[in-house]
């Protein structure tokens, strides 16, 4: 790799005013082709949805950017809290749409109850759970996910998923993704509005999102950022302070649950310099001193990317055909 002796924390500093006329940019020419009228957008009250809707009503105005605020039962009591909260920030209209009836019809719950308790019996819908993977800066070793539980008396266990358990539990929660995408889409239909995707660039990268769910979207705005980029624009955009202090999570699952905790293993702002690093082939003896990591931990971290990449692929991908299908203005 290439050696870079002025690698620092700065690099990832970019021009807010810039960036968000670049951005503003690529709104307005997605809504000149696509023949659209606005842009929905579904706020969850975290940092990249938030950026999103506020950059779309700094583009197009607030009469032309409808918000959804789609909670569900295992979804923590900030998420309507902090999605109204933005809602109200930006003043545009909106509609609270609880999901949790359709995911108990979709037996969302029953089929990751179901899987939970193949590995932990005693569990019942009375319980919290999530999901975690082991510290990716401690060990080489290969990481699996094990379920953690809480009881009703606040008692916790924890036990090693096996793969089917894993797989039976993520399909079981992705249809949460899923129907909010679905409502997202009859908005957007129903408004002939173009539909955003809120992922940044750890996200969209790391294949951080669910393919049909929130992977789908007509525009992804934000999906060349870091996510201390994205918290740049935030402070630059007047996002309410409570939600730039807020601390990343998944809200997928019923225990409170961090995105660092569930999927990318170290702190957002330490994984994107290691991000960083990596597309810029700089060696990991530059990065490690600027982010407070030994350089054998920002292999692991590099090692991780790549095998992250590799794996989600999947989900970039386009359906397969036999050959490409000409249109006629191509």
């Amino acid at each position: 790799m290439n050696k870079n002796p002025k690698f620092s924390t700065d690099m990832l500093k970019i021009d807010c005013e810039k960036e968000v006329e670049r951005i503003a940019q690529l709104l307005r020419n997605t809504i000149q082709k696509f023949k659209k009228r606005g842009l929905v957008v579904a706020l969850s009250g975290g940092i990249d949805s938030s950026v999103v809707g506020a950059l779309c009503v700094k583009t197009l105005g607030k009469d032309k950017v409808f918000g959804l605020l789609m909670p569900e039962k295992d979804s923590s009591p900030d998420t309507i809290r902090l999605s109204s909260l933005i809602a109200e920030h930006l003043d545009i209209n909106n509609i609270h749409e609880d999901i949790t009836p359709i995911l108990e019809s979709l037996k969302c719950y029953f089929h990751r109850d179901e899987a939970i308790k193949s590995v932990i019996p005693e569990y019942d819908a009375t319980y919290k759970s999530k999901i975690v993977l082991p510290n990716l800066l401690d060990t080489d070793q290969y990481r699996t996910f094990s379920v953690i539980v809480q009881s009703p008396r606040g008692e916790q266990k924890k036990a090693r998923l096996s793969l089917s358990a894993y797989l039976q539990i993520v399909a079981a929660t992705n249809f949460k993704q899923r129907v909010r995408k679905m409502l997202e889409y009859y908005h957007a239909d129903r408004l002939n509005y173009a539909a955003t995707g809120t992922p940044n660039l750890q996200e969209y990268d790391q294949g951080f999102f669910v393919k049909l769910g929130d992977g789908a979207a007509d525009v992804k705005p934000i999906a060349h950022l870091y996510k201390t980029q994205v918290y740049q624009l935030a402070e630059y955009l007047e996002i309410p302070r409570e939600i730039q202090n807020s601390v990343p999570t998944t809200d997928t699952y019923s225990l409170s649950q961090t995105q660092e905790e569930f999927y990318f293993s170290i702190p957002y702002d330490k994984f994107d310099l290691c991000l960083y690093g990596k597309n810029h082939e700089i060696s990991s003896d530059e990065v490690a001193p600027a982010i407070g990591l030994t350089p054998q931990q920002v292999d692991r971290v590099y090692n991780d990317i790549d095998q992250k990449r590799k794996t989600t692929n999947y989900l970039h991908a386009t359906p397969v055909l036999i050959e490409k299908v000409k249109k006629i203005n191509e």
